[in-house]
């Protein structure tokens, strides 16, 4: 799919306030309240917008604590990747998860309440799992920028 300037002008707002009115996308990008609505319409169903939600702080929910865990696999089997990436996709404290090369197979996003939160979450995904080899864990500070915008110029 080809995007035009339109389509990225439209893209770049709304990856800042997916909120934004019609109206508003109308006048900042410079076309009619049907046009944007088509163009949201095909946006939408060639997957360029892939997903529509709010982001929540953690802590308001109790999750004070993020973890990024380098994960390596026993490469016995192809399956086992294929289980461990199920289990991550099943499990919503995973907030990310990337396939990477280098002596890590996955680099995973961690929320957890506290190191007793955390404790219980390890021994539940990597210590019962006979297909996780190893495992490190970095604690993360503080926040300096969390977002998934692209770059669109």
């Amino acid at each position: 799919m080809v995007l035009d300037k339109q389509d990225l002008k439209l893209l770049k707002i709304l990856q800042l306030d997916v909120k934004a009115s019609i109206e508003r996308l109308s006048e900042e990008v410079g076309l009619s309240p049907a046009s944007i609505q088509r163009r949201l319409k095909r946006l939408r169903k060639e997957h360029v917008i892939t997903s529509e939600v709010a982001i929540v702080c953690p802590e308001a929910l109790g999750f004070s604590m993020t973890f990024i865990i380098s994960v390596q696999l026993n490469r016995d089997n192809i399956d086992c990747f294929n289980t461990f990436k199920k289990k991550v996709k099943n499990t919503p404290r995973i907030q990310q998860c990337y396939y990477i090369t280098g002596e890590a197979d996955f680099i995973l996003i961690v929320m957890a309440k506290d190191m007793q939160d955390f404790d219980k979450f390890t021994q539940s995904i990597f210590f019962n799992d006979n297909n996780v080899k190893h495992f490190k864990t970095s604690v993360v500070m503080g926040r300096t920028k969390v977002s998934l915008a692209l770059p669109i110029e």
